[in-house]
């Protein structure tokens, strides 16, 4: 079974191993690995879900040797990233600046969890304290239910 395992991992690692063709890598393992972190962190436009390192398209492969030519050109990560947004947009950040005009994304999903948990806690009190056999709930009996509550008490809970 851990060998099953193994082979499926395994399996699942090449499409991320053959985006990157042959031609594409630097000889500096230095340069090549700032250009696959940098490549990491930028979304295809195409694939859109998908980093341009992780992607085969052909504009993953454009965006993957520009990022390696500034590389070469002793430009930063940042100035790459910074050039990148320049050109195509902070669309293409697959993690997006935190700034004004982003807080919605960064914010809204743990506003929704906050609601949401609020929403269950008082759901929850709120049914619990109507739920029969509570102690600050009294149930009151009919004058029908209290006569043969009665009645049933009188005979010892013998009926006719």
């Amino acid at each position: 079974m851990k060998w099953l395992l193994v082979i499926l991992a395994l399996f699942a690692m090449i499409p991320a191993t053959l985006a990157i063709e042959p031609g594409e890598v630097l000889d500096d393992p230095v340069l090549e690995a700032r250009a696959r972190a940098i490549s990491s962190e930028l979304r295809c436009l195409v694939c859109q879900n998908q980093s341009v390192d992780e992607s085969d398209s052909s504009f993953a492969k454009d965006i993957r040797l520009l990022v390696r030519e500034q590389l070469v050109m002793g430009q930063g990560d940042r100035q790459i990233i910074d050039f990148m947004v320049e050109r195509y947009g902070e669309f293409i950040l697959l993690r997006p600046f935190f700034a004004p005009h982003t807080y919605v994304l960064w914010f809204f999903t743990p506003f929704i969890l906050i609601v949401g948990i609020v929403a269950v806690f008082f759901r929850w009190k709120r049914r619990k304290s109507q739920l029969p056999g509570t102690d600050d709930v009294e149930t009151a009996l009919t004058r029908a239910e209290q006569k043969t509550l009665d009645s049933l008490l009188k005979d010892d809970g013998k009926k006719e």
